[in-house]
């Protein structure tokens, strides 16, 4: 079974660089984009590409394939998290990653942000990626629909991407089945915000050669104003060797000499910018960026969203004892969350894991000293002792314990 693949990546008709990256090998196929409006975003999606080109290689199954492509992702977020701290004027830096390997019949999918992977089978295009954005969450929970997601004035915030904002971020990684006749497509949101997924489908059908397919979708999202960049990358699969697969082809930032200057600004024109679906003029593109995820944000994008949708009307009368029931309620269940939360830190001058918040409630501290390693914070490196004395928040305590072990490699 082999595959019929092709790449390209196009600035659009806004931006003034492009900060997407694709990859089209022989095994391995991704898009990345970097975070637009931030300084280095291109420079975040190249150097993510070309850290995770090495596992373009055969693999004896795809859990195999799948660990590795996991752990390149983790390898590229160090690496970009290394290149802020000797660049400090790239700090905010980061870049979506979306991609595959193949193993015979089965694909090896890695995944986190907002650029996506869909499947066209029989006639049929399915999104097998969901976005790591605020809108989206609020779309799972039910408190929006997708048409209301496609304006919301939040819907460029982002979850999850690779950078200098975490760690250990969370990846999404799957094994997906595939066979001949199928065809997949990677893409930043250059295309996936600008042409609907039945025009996409449709595009599909039109152009059985992956080159023209390529073409085609990156012609169709100029067509639409492009206001993003735009990049693609169109893999085939067929149970028939094939003669054309040629080297491994990188496009977009991935190909040019990484530059660490000022942020880029965009074009001085005006022109339709087309929200995500479905397609609708708007303003002027916003501009992708990470924030934290964390409950408070996203209670106030729900609280903005029903002021929207319809006015509730005001209670004009609660009981006192209610009211004191659910403040105390909300007080306990408060303290119960923050005890559930663990971050790396120092405790007399030792590396420790602490449990609970950075914050405090007037003199009574939200955290305590659950572990106080061995480690030294004079023994680590400069930028590893700078990211533990800024403290290194953990989802869980597991991850806060695979912290230390890193540190404790580190210095092994």
């Amino acid at each position: 079974m082999s595959t019929l693949s092709a790449a390209g990546s196009h600035v659009g008709k806004v931006r003034l660089n492009n900060q997407d990256s694709g990859y089209a090998g022989e095994h391995l196929f991704v898009v990345a984009d970097g975070m637009g409006g931030h300084a280095g975003g291109d420079v975040a999606s190249a150097l993510a590409i070309q850290s995770i080109a090495h596992v373009d290689r055969p693999f004896e199954n795809p859990a195999d394939a799948a660990q590795a492509l996991r752990d390149a992702l983790l390898e590229a977020n160090q690496e970009l998290a290394e290149t802020v701290f000797e660049h400090p004027e790239l700090a905010g830096m980061g870049t979506t990653v979306s991609g595959f390997v193949r193993v015979g019949d089965r694909l090896a999918v890695a995944h986190i942000g907002d650029s996506r992977i869909y499947r066209w089978r029989d006639g049929v295009l399915t999104q097998v990626t969901k976005d790591h954005t605020f809108v989206q969450r609020l779309v799972d929970s039910g408190r929006i629909t997708a048409e209301e997601a496609a304006v919301h004035p939040r819907r460029s915030v982002l979850m999850r991407v690779l950078g200098d904002v975490e760690l250990t971020p969370e990846i999404d990684v799957e094994v997906l089945d595939t066979r001949p006749g199928d065809r997949w497509v990677l893409c930043s949101d250059g295309l996936s915000g600008y042409v609907d997924e039945e025009r996409i489908g449709e595009l599909l059908d039109e152009h059985p050669d992956a080159s023209a397919a390529v073409e085609a979708l990156i012609d169709e999202s100029l067509d639409h104003g492009a206001p993003d960049n735009v990049t693609v990358v169109v893999v085939g699969v067929d149970d028939t060797p094939s003669s054309s697969a040629g080297r491994p082809l990188m496009v977009g930032s991935a190909t040019q000499p990484l530059s660490y200057g000022a942020p880029t600004q965009r074009r001085v024109v005006r022109l339709p910018s087309l929200l995500l679906h479905p397609l609708t003029p708007a303003t002027d593109p916003e501009d992708e960026h990470f924030e934290p995820e964390s409950e408070e944000l996203l209670a106030a994008l729900i609280a903005e969203n029903e002021r929207r949708k319809v006015r509730r009307r005001i209670t004009w009368s609660v009981g006192v004892l209610l009211v004191a029931s659910l403040i105390v309620g909300a007080l306990a269940a408060g303290y119960q969350w923050t005890q559930s939360r663990y971050f790396v830190g120092v405790s007399n001058g030792q590396v420790a894991v602490f449990q609970g918040v950075q914050q405090s409630i007037g003199p009574f501290p939200l955290s305590s000293v659950y572990f106080e390693s061995d480690i030294d914070i004079d023994e680590l490196s400069p930028f590893s002792r700078e990211r533990v004395e800024s403290t290194i928040n953990a989802r869980d305590l597991p991850e806060a314990l695979s912290i230390i072990d890193r540190l404790q490699d580190e210095l092994d």
